[in-house]
């Protein structure tokens, strides 16, 4: 905690702030990359200090320098007018690395449990909130961060370097996977014609699982979202990739409250086939990243085995989906 405490106050004292008005300094849990603390000061202002592994504790491709773009999706989400951390201070290239967030009120949505009269409210918030981040148009697609070289001119060609990162990724920390890397890449590569339909970059958060959406509770007032956090997955690219993380491995036209939301603030909520094939690809990528990430991390025996148990069976069901959506037959891939 001493470390912390050293941190936290050179932290402050780079972003302006008295660093004798630390109070205290607290580990929060829930995030699987960076190291996550709270920063509380004597007055009761609330800070979120994110400070990313060294170099040299292994990673996916497309996971080097995430505070970049987290502190883009805090700008975005700005201009949205959607409820987010703010980027107080950005120290990407420091010899330690760091950002300084704004702390959102509320506590994530499993902690909140949202009674059955609050989740339909809840959710098509959230849904005019995702439509609302999808206004926010930048100028190429791709990850900000550079992790994957630079931003694309097409969607097609930046899709297909994020799952051409995380395929190489699985074939250098050889995970569990239900099907062969190559027939994944196989069907990456017969679907992509269909992302051609994308010609706009939109802001994606694309890890909108329940733990990033914080429920607040005020005084006196309904249930409202406080904030969406942990924005450092964001991307340049399609938004129904927004569809993916928010109905996790279900189906997001099982949530009409989600379709209702994100229709009224003027969202194309309409899933025709070409949409529908789009899904399935984004929901094939995660599920890869997911699978994959279990090996770096090292989470250990028992959780690598539930990740499997729950990841596999839908990923192999989303690849048989494009493998139908494209005519690709089994057997005629290449590696």
């Amino acid at each position: 905690m001493g470390d912390s405490r050293k941190r936290a106050r050179r932290v402050l004292v780079a972003a302006g702030l008295p660093p004798d008005a630390l109070s205290e300094v607290r580990p929060l849990a829930g995030g699987t990359y960076n190291t996550v603390e709270e920063i509380l000061l004597s007055d009761g202002t609330r800070y979120v200090l994110k400070v990313p592994p060294p170099p040299t504790v292994p990673g996916l491709r497309h996971e080097r320098r995430l505070l970049v773009a987290e502190a883009g999706f805090c700008a975005g989400a700005a201009r949205a007018r959607v409820p987010a951390p703010r980027a107080v201070s950005l120290a990407p290239d420091d010899p330690e690395p760091y950002l300084l967030l704004t702390a959102c009120p509320g506590v994530p949505w499993p902690e909140a449990a949202p009674a059955d009269e609050e989740r339909d409210a809840l959710r098509t918030e959230l849904g005019r909130q995702v439509a609302r981040l999808h206004q926010v148009t930048g100028t190429a697609f791709g990850y900000p961060s550079g992790a994957l070289g630079p931003l694309a001119a097409d969607w097609r060609t930046a899709f297909t370097a994020m799952t051409d990162a995380v395929l190489a990724d699985a074939r250098d920390h050889r995970p569990w996977l239900p099907r062969p890397a190559d027939e994944a890449a196989a069907l990456f590569r017969a679907a992509a014609p269909a992302l051609d339909a994308v010609t706009v970059p939109v802001l994606v958060h694309f890890d909108l699982w329940p733990g990033n959406i914080l429920v607040d509770r005020p005084a006196g007032g309904p249930a409202r979202i406080g904030g969406l956090i942990d924005g450092e997955r964001m991307f340049w690219g399609d938004p129904v990739a927004d569809f993916v993380s928010p109905a996790l491995l279900d189906d997001i036209r099982r949530d009409d409250a989600f379709l209702t939301g994100y229709a009224e603030e003027g969202g194309p909520a309409v899933l025709d086939e070409a949409a529908r094939l789009r899904l399935a690809l984004y929901r094939a990528y995660l599920d890869l990243i997911m699978l994959t990430e279990t090996v770096p991390r090292a989470v250990g025996a028992e959780d690598a085995r539930r990740v499997r148990e729950w990841v596999g069976p839908h990923l192999e069901a989303t690849l048989d989906e494009i493998a139908e959506a494209t005519g690709y037959a089994p057997g005629k891939f290449t590696s």
